[in-house]
């Protein structure tokens, strides 16, 4: 009992936690929910490589609603661009798909060192780029945002995420999009990329053995309630904050974070 209390404490906090970073951000939280959820599931016993896609296929779960307030949020600050957004839906869904698949079948470890990896990377880019201001620079190319969807529905999928942990600094740095803008587009974009990822991780559970206890394929029914029900009225609260807070803080903020999941993951979390 004392196990389960602890677990449900943890797993309340890093709900708040990651909803506050959907807002505030336009991320999944898929880079806090997925160690937590892994470190939770190894310390019961659970298989290392299991336990890594229950954490995946079950972050993917609770950035469904967690996207959809932040979302509505955004969308009433004018701040989801919809012809981007809707140029890079299919793909998106085409590539969520791909990486769930991919991820199934993956061997554990690999998969924490290349997100790991992936999260430094985007640090860096993020970092070392100007943070663009609109007025005309955002590019208007349908190719790039067709190329880019998959891209981002690809990450979604092979780790678990939203994609916006990649998809604000491209959208950034390389789209040209205000960072603003792009953190509300990328929130209105995981909503659908994580939707179809997690069909996917559901249906590539069924029937494994050594599942969890309420667990519907890789997704972990318990762990989602209550991540989920800690994370959607604090992704309220993050949409809020990032209106007020200055656009090279919210930068700032974003890089430390990534930086240490990152360092994290590659140093090995079993």
């Amino acid at each position: 009992m004392e196990t389960l209390l602890f677990s449900v404490l943890i797993l309340g906090v890093t709900g708040c936690a990651i909803g506050f970073a959907s807002g505030f951000f336009g991320i999944g939280g898929g880079f806090l929910m997925v160690p937590v959820q892994y470190w939770l599931l190894t310390s019961l016993g659970f298989d290392p490589t299991l336990s890594l896609r229950i954490a995946f296929g079950t972050s993917l779960a609770v950035i469904v609603p967690t996207a959809l307030s932040g979302t509505w949020g955004h969308h009433c600050r004018r701040c989801v661009l919809v012809r981007p957004l809707l140029l890079m839906i299919i793909p998106g869904i085409l590539g969520a798909v791909t990486g769930a698949a991919i991820t199934i079948h993956a061997p554990g470890r690999l998969m924490e060192c290349l997100f790991g990896v992936l999260l430094l990377l985007a640090a860096a880019r993020m970092f070392l780029s100007a943070i663009p201001t609109g007025d005309g620079q955002i590019r208007q190319n349908p190719g790039l945002y067709l190329i880019w969807g998959f891209v981002f529905g690809l990450v979604s999928g092979l780790f678990g995420i939203g994609g916006g942990i990649v998809m604000v600094p491209v959208m950034t740095t390389v789209l040209g999009i205000p960072l603003r803008q792009a953190i509300g587009t990328s929130t209105a974009f995981m909503f659908c990329s994580a939707a179809t990822g997690v069909v996917s991780y559901i249906v590539g559970g069924m029937g494994v053995p050594g599942l969890p206890p309420f667990s519907f394929g890789y997704v972990n029914g318990m762990f989602w309630a209550v991540l989920a029900l800690a994370s959607v009225p604090f992704a309220l609260l993050g949409v809020r904050a990032a209106h007020t807070i200055p656009p090279e803080k919210i930068r700032l903020l974003f890089v430390l974070v990534m930086l240490g999941m990152g360092t994290y993951m590659i140093s090995g979390i079993a």
